[in-house]
């Protein structure tokens, strides 16, 4: 249960770093996938990014030929974002966030998090299922099933806790 409540945090944790806040940071396309000679390689296995202040990002790819790709691997991302060519180099410029934008991404925040919740506490139900089999078939003892179901229970809380620490620090980038 703790490998896959771990697993569900990450790709939670994922979401969220595709998600744009009020600072621009690399990780916002290097994981974007464009397809590069028959293969679906990440923008930062293609090239070099980097931040322009205030509100460019800058990404030196490195062979010629796959500057299409990236970019047009951006432009249909879900992100809407522009981008513009100068040989080699590609340019995204991102205008400030309205503050609608803001309280959009925000309920997109919580909507994720509330999903990776359920996710969370259906593995918590699977597992007091099987514990009630176990108790039932006389594998363990009925100290032994308490114990169980209080340790899920306690994975499920700190499992809770840590998405509430990823929410909170989501929904202040954000609001920067």
């Amino acid at each position: 249960m703790e490998n896959k409540i771990a697993e569900i945090l990450k790709y939670f944790k994922e979401q969220l770093a595709g998600l744009r806040g009020g600072r621009l940071l690399p990780r916002l396309v290097e994981d974007i996938k464009a397809d590069y000679f028959g293969q679906k390689l990440p923008v930062k296995q293609l090239g070099s990014i980097s931040i322009v202040l205030p509100r460019e990002i800058q990404i030196s790819v490195w062979d010629k030929q796959a500057v299409s790709p990236v970019v047009k691997a951006i432009e249909s991302s879900n992100l809407n974002l522009n981008a513009n060519v100068e040989g080699n180099l590609i340019r995204i410029n991102l205008p400030p966030l309205s503050e609608e934008r803001r309280q959009e991404l925000m309920k997109v925040v919580k909507k994720e998090a509330e999903e990776t919740r359920i996710k969370i506490r259906h593995l918590r139900d699977e597992a007091n299922k099987e514990i009630s089999r176990q108790f039932e078939e006389k594998e363990i003892s009925e100290d032994n099933k308490f114990k169980l179901k209080e340790q899920a229970q306690k994975e499920v809380d700190k499992a809770n806790e840590e998405i509430d620490k990823m929410v909170e620090n989501k929904i202040k980038e954000i609001k920067e």
